[in-house]
């Protein structure tokens, strides 16, 4: 390469940046040596700023726009100004392109439960959770605070240490809002606003902003919104004393139906009877005042299966009779609401004792 090549490409020199990875917030232009040369163009696009830094020390920044690079004011020292160092300058340069759009859903949340005072509840633990945005606001301080001599600096790098501020803010603002837990809820925007308004003057000083704070969920111990659930449940039952008549006569029509008519009627006297002892004391009244008599007890009635029929029912007065004529036997099978399917007279305790008034049959042979 002659010496014209060379200096042909000393006067040209373009310095730009473009960017589509969507996290990078700082991106050093690398030439070799460091060296901008004298009447460079600098194109800084919309979204961007430039920040000049001269031998170790912050120059000048520069909003969008397309800059000759070629005044003697400028803190620039090119090749073509020291020929006696071999077109080596001494004297090195860098340019620090910053990203000032918003960087958008990064998430935070609270690593450990927020304890508060409820109005409500008393003490309880809240965990909190969302989104926010930031944005750089001040490219030099940033470049001065944060980034230092990073070549490529990234969203991922400075999250942490918001996230860090975030938490410890919105962790005081919940503790202090006075807000009963329940109407959080409704609250959110409000509360994401006082938030963001705590952590500004915190980030203002890395050169950050922090544009939209977003509070997406604020959630309780399992424990306790089961319990939360449970209660709930109860106040949607509404009167207690109805509601638990309301359950006594479900339970007792769900067993009247499994068991017979006859089961039934049974299970009613005993189901009224336990509502009134369980309203009693939620009624205001004594339960001894409101206690009625208990019904009297029900006689079992008993069905035959007689050559693939079924006769009866029969009171038990009536088998007993039937027992002495005859008409019923000790092989003979009944059976009677209540019991698990058919059985032989003798093994029924109720009706084996109607046998033991008449002798046993005579053993065969005799």
């Amino acid at each position: 390469m002659g010496i014209f090549d060379f200096l042909s490409g000393e006067f040209i020199d373009v310095i730009h940046w473009t960017d589509d990875s969507r996290d990078t917030m700082v991106w050093r232009f690398e030439r070799e040596g460091h060296e901008i040369k004298y009447g460079a163009k600098l194109t800084v696009r919309e979204g961007q700023a430039a920040v000049f830094v001269h031998e170790g020390q912050l120059a000048d920044v520069f909003t969008p726009g397309l800059y000759m690079l070629e005044t003697n004011n400028m803190p620039i020292m090119t090749t073509l100004q020291h020929w006696d160092h071999g077109f080596r300058s001494p004297f090195k340069s860098e340019i620090y392109f910053v990203n000032t759009t918003r960087f958008q859903n990064l998430k935070w949340g609270t690593k450990n439960p927020i304890m508060l005072r409820d109005p409500e509840f008393g003490p309880v633990r809240l965990r909190a959770f969302g989104t926010y945005t930031v944005r750089v606001t001040d490219p030099a301080r940033f470049l001065v605070e944060i980034v230092g001599t990073d070549g490529e600096f990234t969203k991922d790098e400075i999250t942490y240490q918001i996230r860090n501020i975030i938490v410890q803010e919105a962790s005081r603002v919940l503790a202090a809002s006075g807000i009963a837990v329940l109407d959080m809820a409704a609250n959110t925007g409000d509360l994401g606003k006082l938030v963001a308004g705590a952590i500004g003057p915190a980030v203002e000083q890395y050169g950050l902003t922090i544009p939209e704070l977003y509070i997406e969920n604020i959630s309780l111990p399992p424990a306790v919104e089961k319990a939360l659930d449970t209660r709930t449940s109860r106040g949607i039952s509404g009167d207690l004393d109805e509601h638990m008549k309301f359950a006594a006569a479900e339970a007792l029509r769900r067993g009247g139906e499994a068991s017979g008519a006859m089961g039934a009627g049974l299970g009613a006297g005993m189901g009224m009877a336990m509502a009134q002892q369980m309203a009693a004391p939620w009624g205001g009244q004594p339960a001894a005042a409101s206690a009625a008599p208990p019904p009297p007890p029900v006689e079992h009635v008993w069905h035959i299966a007689e050559n693939g029929e079924t006769k009866g029912p029969f009171s038990k007065a009536r088998m007993g009779q039937m027992a002495v004529e005859g008409g019923l036997t000790r092989e003979t099978y009944v059976w009677t609401a209540g019991q698990d399917g058919w059985m032989k007279a003798e093994d029924v305790a109720e009706l084996a004792q109607l046998f033991t008034v008449m002798p046993p049959p005579p053993p065969p042979g005799v």
